[in-house]
């Protein structure tokens, strides 16, 4: 680890970006080739949701000859990125780290963990809890002269999009978080505008989400999420206080 005082010399930051990014790309490239050799597997595992919904006989169809062969290696690239996701993040850190203070240190690592938590918690909650409901709520306007035939190019598409949505709204509380640390606002606005926030989080469902049902345990959750950040917001606001006050104090 390099000392505050070092400083490296430009073109050995180039070589130092080169190695770590060669060493996440073959990260990369094996959990691909590991995820390849099950990606009718992981297909089934993100199809599932919507399988569940369809009417019986259902099925997905592929329109074009090379569809499903590049559906499948999609499929395994997503896969190849979550699982190497620890070694990236690594990668990333041992990167940035040299060039931190040790307060920014001790700040970014807990930072990009709870971010990976929470956007995880945000697909996880998108596959698990609204593509049930959304689905079955899509595939009602089949009916007796109108059959249902999802592609695969498609629905994953679709389907990677929303968990996309879904973990980055999930972000919330980091955001408000972050937000309040740095002065931007303050724990009194953030409950004065509590209303508003409930408000906005009902529209911002009822655009992204396809019915009623669906709208409400999206909303439920970012008004949740909303307090999650206010409780953040003024626990990292205190800590702050108590670090100035801390460095106030004569010696």
């Amino acid at each position: 680890m390099l000392r505050q005082d070092e400083r490296l010399p430009f073109t050995d930051h180039l070589e130092e970006l080169r190695s770590r990014l060669i060493k996440s790309a073959v990260a990369v490239a094996v959990c691909f080739a590991l995820c390849y050799g099950f990606s009718e597997q992981l297909f089934n595992i993100l199809v599932y949701p919507l399988i569940r919904v369809m009417p019986e006989g259902g099925k997905l169809i592929f329109t074009g000859i090379p569809e499903a062969f590049f559906t499948y290696l999609k499929v395994s690239f997503f896969a190849s990125i979550i699982l190497a996701s620890p070694v990236l993040l690594y990668q990333f850190w041992m990167f940035v780290a040299p060039g931190l203070y040790g307060k920014e240190r001790r700040v970014l690592g807990p930072a990009i963990a709870v971010t990976s938590f929470f956007f995880m918690g945000g697909a996880l909650f998108g596959y698990f809890v609204v593509f049930p409901f959304g689905f079955k709520f899509l595939l009602g306007f089949g009916s007796e002269f109108i059959r249902t035939l999802p592609s695969m190019h498609e629905y994953l598409d679709f389907s990677i999009k929303l968990l996309l949505i879904f973990g980055l709204l999930f972000e919330l509380p980091v955001l408000l978080a972050l937000l309040a640390r740095l002065g931007i606002v303050s724990v009194d606005f953030l409950k004065r505008n509590r209303k508003y926030a409930i408000i906005g989080a009902f529209v911002v469902a009822a655009f992204l989400t396809p019915d009623v049902v669906s709208t409400i345990l999206m909303a439920i959750p970012l008004i949740i999420l909303y307090e999650i950040g206010i409780f953040g917001a003024k626990w990292l606001t205190r800590k702050k206080a108590a670090a100035a006050s801390a460095e106030d104090k004569p010696a």
